[in-house]
């Protein structure tokens, strides 16, 4: 009976990788591929030096709103979630976002609430008196098809008509823009992050459905590369080899399926099944986002601002591009964003923010624990470090709680921003998915050449695996078809 339950268990083990191979083989080349391209070419995004480089610096001499009228104009109940006063063309506005995600525009010469864009100012904003630029409306397209983009929409896509193919995407609630992308970055992007997180727009679109699919298909082709691995190990011989000293029974094709196999085996499987946890089945990893709660009890309630319009130019300098105003354990702060960096300063006009005040709003954020350990990284370490394009800033302060969930918070010393929220769960996966999918290892952390050959080496042998299978489960296909033919 023993014998006879082994024997149906390794043939019931090669059908399952046969037939999960056939029904994923394709996935795996698009994803092994795929994967490559995202190491030079990321989704497209408006990252934080792009917006500052297209933002003017504030007219000072047009601000004639305190920051405290325009919020009461903005009818926004409690403390913003995001406040700042920047340029929408030549006029200087006041941007609001509620905790809700509620979105208000005020202007910073008369106070009145600016209403939506239509494509006539978008076009404008975006690209001046650009000749050949054109604008076309957008509510949702392949490259903001996620939901963070929702209290943005619609949108005015502005194409510039330059050499490198710019789109910009202009809000039509708020007037900024939102997102820029360039022919290269659409075109690799087809090849890379669309195939490799199917983001097929109807589909992305419901996240909840595109998170399902994902969960089942890399579940299925996780499952086929652990048994094909399992397959490797069992039918290779080091000792009593097969017919003339070979270590594996097969010929052919299937000799080098298995051969690359074992190579790349381990590596194939760890990727795919890092990938099937990047999905976070059953929620079992914590968001690095900080919950709201969370962000309003750090902010505390602070009172009015209490900066007369007047002041504003001497608090953030004359070069400021955005002026930030920032709710922090109870107090305001100001942090002016310049090209030479950062200026934060508080409401009265003392300085940042030190490291006692900071850590005593992230104790008001995280009532259910204490605050063990505060600590300056000046150098990347094993739970902060650079990830894919954002290089992430130096230095950071640490602190640790020791409340259940084992928080830790990545604060920017300079604003106080949370960077990052890692609780135990998120420690956790930092291993299981980061390090194992990305390569975010240690000794690879600041050796970025060192960091690609190794991805390559692994992808290659995983390609390896993935077309030898493929092409075996094509053909496999085409004799059954023509069996059945007959």
């Amino acid at each position: 009976m023993r014998r006879w339950a082994g024997k149906a268990a390794r043939r019931w083990l090669l059908l399952f990788h046969r037939w999960a191979g056939i029904a994923t083989a394709l996935f795996f080349v698009l994803w092994i591929g795929s994967g490559l391209v995202m190491l030079y070419v990321p989704f497209p995004a408006l990252t934080p030096p792009e917006r500052l480089a297209r933002m003017a610096p504030v007219a000072w001499d047009q601000v004639a709103v305190a920051p405290d009228a325009a919020l009461a104009a903005a009818g926004i109940a409690g403390v913003p979630a995001a406040f700042a006063l920047e340029m929408r063309g030549a006029e200087p506005v006041y941007r609001i976002t509620g905790r809700d995600g509620s979105r208000a525009t005020v202007s910073g010469r008369t106070g009145a609430w600016l209403g939506p864009v239509d494509a006539e100012a978008a076009l404008r904003l975006a690209a001046g008196d650009r000749p050949g630029a054109r604008v076309e409306p957008v509510e949702r397209d392949q490259w903001t098809v996620t939901a963070r983009y929702d209290p943005l929409r619609p949108f005015h896509k502005v194409a510039l008509g330059d050499p490198a193919g710019t789109e910009l995407y202009v809000s039509q609630v708020t007037g900024e823009i939102a997102l820029d992308t360039t022919r290269f970055e659409r075109a690799w992007n087809w090849l890379g992050s669309v195939p490799h997180w199917i983001y097929l727009t109807p589909l992305r679109a419901r996240a909840e459905l595109w998170r399902t699919v994902l969960l089942w298909l890399s579940g299925l082709a996780a499952l086929g590369a652990l048994s094909g691995l399992a397959i490797g190990i069992w039918r290779l011989r080091l000792r009593r080899r097969y017919a003339r000293g070979a270590v594996t029974p097969y010929r052919g094709l299937a000799r080098w399926h298995h051969l690359f196999g074992l190579a790349g085996g381990l590596g194939l499987g760890a990727f795919i099944v890092s990938g099937w946890i990047s999905m976070n089945p059953n929620r079992w990893f914590a968001s690095s986002i900080p919950p709201a709660g969370m962000r309003a009890a750090y902010a505390g309630t602070p009172g009015a601002i209490g900066v007369d319009a007047g002041r504003l130019p001497n608090l953030a300098g004359p070069d400021a591009r955005s002026l930030r105003f920032t709710a922090l354990g109870g107090r305001w702060w100001l942090v002016a964003e310049a090209p030479d960096g950062l200026r934060t300063v508080a409401s009265d006009g003392g300085t940042g923010p030190d490291v006692a005040t900071l850590a005593e709003a992230a104790i008001a954020a995280i009532p259910a624990g204490h605050l063990r350990a505060a600590r300056q990284l000046e150098a990347y370490d094993s739970y902060w470090y650079p990830h894919g394009a954002d290089p992430r800033p130096l230095p950071v302060l640490r602190l640790r709680f020791d409340d259940p969930a084992a928080t830790w918070l990545h604060i920017d010393p300079r604003d106080g921003t949370i960077l990052q929220r890692l609780d135990r769960s998120g420690r956790i996966n930092r291993w299981l998915f980061d390090a194992l999918h990305r390569l975010d290892l240690p000794f690879l952390t600041g050796r970025p050449a060192l960091r690609d050959a190794a991805q390559w080496l692994l992808n290659l042998l995983a390609a390896g695996i993935a077309l030898t299978g493929l092409v075996a489960g094509w053909r496999r296909l085409g004799r059954s078809f023509s069996t059945r033919a007959r």
